[in-house]
């Protein structure tokens, strides 16, 4: 009897991912039409329902596409609902309509929206570097975290001058206070060292400044992906 010999796990997986080219170029394309004007974004159907690329669409749109972590946000200039021509129909009897006084507080401007998802970003770097130090027992000292705290002032001085609206500045406080206490929880533990105090693994889980900045860096990645400004504590 012979007996079949199955496929070696390395091959299956390279078939696999030869085979999505191929599914995504049988798939049905379509162009989409935005208020009436042609585009150059692609919507495919995969299992009938309509997928686009949101790189494409935020061009379409004269927006931008940022990420951090599990993190994307799409940014959109607040014209861009006026970027493509809709259809008119004609007026009989125009009548004169009031203009909406400008928002006195806009949102976040995309560069300091940017700037301040890199920020967010290697604050989460240094953070998981401390933990993993204390997790795993490796030594700690200024030496090993001076890299994560440098990149991330830098971020922040990028996000300083970045930011340009009212909206931006009030959230570069939050940026510099979950900065601050980064610092202070880093010193802590890189003391607690020096001077030979025991550290126990889990020790950040019952820490009350670690909790607070986890809290923080969930406010601000919603903050961010809302593109709005608003403040309910957790940075302060």
């Amino acid at each position: 009897m012979i007996k079949k010999r199955s496929m070696p796990p390395r091959v299956a997986l390279l078939l696999v991912i030869l085979a999505v080219p191929v599914c995504l170029g049988a798939a049905d394309r379509h162009t989409l039409i935005l208020n009436g004007q042609s585009t150059d974004v692609l919507v495919i159907y995969l299992g009938g329902h309509p997928y686009v690329d949101l790189q494409a669409l935020a061009n379409a749109l004269n927006g931008s596409v940022s990420s951090s972590g599990a993190m994307v946000a799409l940014s959109l200039p607040v014209s861009s609902a006026s970027c493509a021509p809709s259809p008119t129909t004609p007026s009989a009897d125009p009548t004169p309509v009031a203009t909406q006084p400008a928002p006195s507080h806009p949102g976040f401007s995309r560069g300091f929206l940017n700037a301040g998802i890199e920020e967010m970003s290697t604050l989460r770097e240094w953070h998981t570097a401390l933990q993993t130090a204390i997790e795993t027992g490796i030594p700690l000292s200024q030496g090993l975290l001076q890299p994560y705290r440098a990149q991330t002032t830098t971020n922040l001085r990028l996000a300083s001058v970045a930011a340009t609206t009212t909206a931006d500045r009030d959230a570069y406080q939050l940026l510099n206070n979950a900065f601050l206490n980064m610092g202070r929880l880093s010193d802590k533990y890189i003391n607690m060292r020096a001077s030979l105090t025991y550290i126990a693994p889990d020790s950040l889980q019952n820490d009350e400044l670690n909790k607070r900045i986890m809290n923080c860096g969930h406010f601000l990645g919603a903050l961010a992906a809302s593109g709005q400004f608003s403040d309910d504590g957790s940075c302060n």
